[in-house]
């Protein structure tokens, strides 16, 4: 990546904001498990310069192979300086709000773990309301914005952890292999042993699936 990779960061900075944090959701679409959230936030110093400088190899995690998203997430953890808030909304979460409050409440959780207060906070996607901080939205962040492309590694490899120890759990839906998604193996198992807890019960397949097991 070139230094337009950084250059939302470029522009807080020389506009004065030194404390900039990067925000990332994964899991809106996923079938079961809940929706994680991620806020990263470098040291100003070190966003002066370019992206390769920081760590090098950072992009959209969903673009990157899973051996590398992990390794990137060690370096990302081990920097120097950095601060990292995860925010996580339930499933029982998601069916009460819809999924796209739910996720706009884990970025908002994620923020606010963090050990400081960013006063910019760059959001993958569309302006949001209620969070404690200004904004800046980016459409396709993760692959424009180099904090939100490290948040979006730290939350995919956050919620795969989640999930892969949801399988131990409730054994038999495969949620170690897909991570929730609505995978054929997936379906095939909702349909045959029903839903379990960490199902979302506001996504058509699942609730398709509770019907027929209550009919």
């Amino acid at each position: 990546m070139d230094t337009g990779f950084l250059a939302a960061e470029h522009a807080a900075l020389h506009s004065g904001v030194f404390l900039v944090a990067g925000v990332d959701e994964a899991g809106r679409g996923p079938l079961a498990g809940p929706v994680v959230a991620a806020a990263v936030m470098f040291p100003c110093h070190v966003l002066q310069g370019e992206a390769q400088e920081i760590i090098p190899g950072i992009q959209d995690s969903k673009i990157l192979s899973s051996k590398k998203r992990a390794a990137l997430l060690k370096e990302i953890l081990a920097y120097p300086g950095v601060q990292v808030g995860i925010g996580k909304c339930s499933p029982k979460e998601i069916d009460r709000l819809n999924i796209l409050r739910a996720t706009h409440l884990a970025m908002k959780k994620a923020l606010l773990k963090l050990p400081d207060t960013p006063s910019l906070a760059l959001i993958d996607g569309l302006p949001i309301q209620g969070l404690p901080m200004e904004h800046r939205a980016i459409v396709k962040g993760d692959r424009k914005c180099f904090s939100i492309a490290a948040a979006s590694i730290v939350a995919k490899e956050t919620r795969d952890a989640i999930m892969i120890k949801m399988e131990k759990k409730y054994p038999g839906y495969g949620f170690a292999q897909h991570k929730g998604y609505g995978t054929k193996i997936h379906l095939r198992a909702l349909e045959s042993l029903g839903p379990c807890p960490i199902h979302r019960h506001s996504f058509a397949p699942v609730r398709h699936a509770q019907a027929e097991k209550n009919s």
